[in-house]
């Protein structure tokens, strides 16, 4: 196997769909083996199978990344089917778009459930394998909403803003291990997440027509580019990166 990543083992969360998709698409073509969680079984089943008839290797586990758990059974996977973990994506996350005055106290925690604990659970089980087998990647799915705030989503910026600085934290408190940690801050990209947000506002077109021109780029991002990102802070190409944050958001946040 030849590639970027050959040889590694990444664990790759919401892997059915979206960013994790692609992201998992993307690892494989480089020569990564996988383990792909969601809770859609029947979407992350079929891309485990069809990235494994391309030739690599790839396993698919039903997953809850709020329960810990889950995670060690996660984790217990990759080591019984690979041996070793050296890649974590943490890309599972939920949009949770209500006005904060209106919001309750369980759809806060649930964003914050998703988003930032199961980034916790995640990073917890599966850093002690990374220590043992010398040192690895963790890559957390932030936003741009982690960086700069929109009215309307004050739990997701709160979940992602957390998700940056916890990314920064364990940088640093794992460094002498080896492990790397950082996160990506995408701009809006065209996946079911937004198209179903879109679906949901009273008038999805104009809004659409809003967030485009927000970005400096005139365009949403397409998930392959942030992607080719995660593939990069994947591999040995990045190995001088730690508690940094890679934006790829078309310019959104350089205004």
């Amino acid at each position: 196997m030849t590639g970027r990543v050959a040889g590694k083992v990444c664990v790759i969360t919401g892997a059915a769909s979206g960013l994790g998709a692609e992201s998992a698409r993307r690892l494989a073509h480089e020569g990564a083996s996988l383990v792909l969680t969601d809770l859609a079984v029947e979407a992350g089943e079929a891309l485990a199978e069809a990235i494994a008839a391309a030739g690599t290797a790839a396993v698919f586990v039903a997953h809850d990344v709020t329960d810990e758990d889950q995670w060690a059974r996660v984790a217990g996977t990759a080591i019984e089917r690979f041996g070793r973990v050296d890649v974590l994506v943490n890309s599972a996350g939920i949009s949770g778009g209500e006005p904060l005055m209106e919001m309750s106290l369980e759809a806060w925690r649930r964003v914050l459930a998703v988003n930032l604990d199961g980034t916790f659970l995640g990073m917890r089980a599966v850093a002690p394998l990374m220590a043992q087998g010398g040192g690895g990647s963790i890559i957390n799915l932030s936003s741009i909403l982690g960086k700069v705030g929109q009215p309307g989503a004050a739990a997701y910026c709160a979940s992602k803003g957390g998700v940056l600085m916890l990314s920064k934290a364990a940088a640093l408190e794992w460094a002498p291990a080896g492990i790397r940690v950082n996160s990506v801050h995408p701009g809006y990209i065209d996946t079911p997440m937004v198209a179903g947000a879109l679906h949901r506002a009273e008038n999805g077109n104009a809004l659409r027509d809003v967030l485009i021109s927000r970005h400096a780029l005139g365009r949403l991002g397409v998930a392959r580019e942030i992607a080719d990102g995660i593939v990069f802070l994947a591999s040995d190409e990045s190995s001088f990166m730690t508690g940094s944050e890679l934006v790829i958001d078309g310019g959104y946040t350089a205004a």
